[in-house]
């Protein structure tokens, strides 16, 4: 079974009538998740490729039954409309936006955890389940229904760690992104909890990055899960006081680094690799193949 999201997810766009949120409207419905509108307020009675428009959160869920948003905004707006959507019943928010300022992330995640509304990101790629239903930048043909989870930061580590459990036989349940900001709505270990005791995934690639303590934290349920986890953490050969790529990837506290989290899950039983490519192969002899 899916985690996050299941056959009944109902999904609205916000920001639906923008360039990236029309575009991703099209392409979540064409790879067969259930979009049944989206939100841009004060245009509420268009459509966009037949997909009604609401001008709030709250008249999507009363005329659709939507549970699911996938974020399209502004930065500067998302604030109010993360806000919206956790009021208007919204329980899974993916945050596909860049550059939300530092306050703004901080207060809107910490809202939507205190009412039980799970946020993927700020700058998030999204999840998906392959064959079920797609939240994500993933391009589904590319990918293998199987039995492990993918938990990464990256969108771009999502999709060479699927390439690489595929080139060893090996699918995944889920994939999940929690985005690459200081401050997330959801962390490792969040998603860790929910594919432990999700049944149909067997084993768990995580693959973190310098920066924040998301993965440092996340060892310690490492230790306690029944299932094989394959860890990688990437940037530690990155060079003080400079930003790789995310706004959260960058050198720290001893906590925040490479080695210290690459130490922590070693001796939490993960299996660590020092690079993506060899996910698949550990997780092949993890799992006893």
């Amino acid at each position: 079974m899916a985690i996050l999201t299941g056959p009944e997810t109902r999904v609205i766009v916000q920001g639906i009538t923008g360039n990236v949120g029309s575009g991703f409207a099209r392409r979540l419905a064409a790879s067969g998740s259930t979009v049944v509108g989206g939100v841009t307020p004060g245009r509420g009675g268009r459509q966009v490729d037949g997909l009604p428009v609401f001008d709030s959160c709250h008249e999507a869920v009363t005329a659709t039954g939507a549970d699911t948003s996938f974020m399209c905004v502004p930065a500067p707006f998302a604030f109010d409309a993360c806000h919206e959507a956790v009021d208007a019943g919204i329980k899974l928010v993916v945050l596909y936006i860049e550059n939300i300022p530092f306050l703004d992330a901080l207060r809107m995640t910490a809202y939507a955890r205190a009412r039980g509304t799970v946020v993927l990101g700020p700058n998030s790629a999204g999840c998906v389940t392959p064959g079920r239903v797609n939240l994500s930048e993933l391009d589904p043909k590319f990918l293998l229904k199987g039995n492990i989870g993918v938990v990464a930061k990256s969108g771009a580590m999502c999709a060479e760690s699927a390439n690489y459990l595929r080139e060893e036989g090996l699918g995944v349940t889920t994939i999940v992104s929690i985005g690459g900001d200081p401050v997330l709505g959801a962390y490792h270990r969040d998603i860790l909890e929910r594919f432990e005791a999700d049944p149909e995934t067997k084993g768990v690639v995580m693959v973190g990055e310098i920066g924040g303590r998301s993965e440092y934290d996340a060892a310690p349920f490492v230790k306690t899960m029944t299932k094989p986890v394959v860890a990688v953490i990437i940037g530690g050969s990155s060079p003080p006081d400079r930003q790789m790529g995310h706004l959260g990837a960058r050198l720290g506290a001893e906590e925040e680094n490479a080695p210290a989290k690459r130490a922590a899950l070693a001796a939490a039983g993960a299996h660590l690799g020092d690079n993506v490519t060899e996910v698949g192969r550990l997780m092949r002899r993890a799992l006893g193949g």
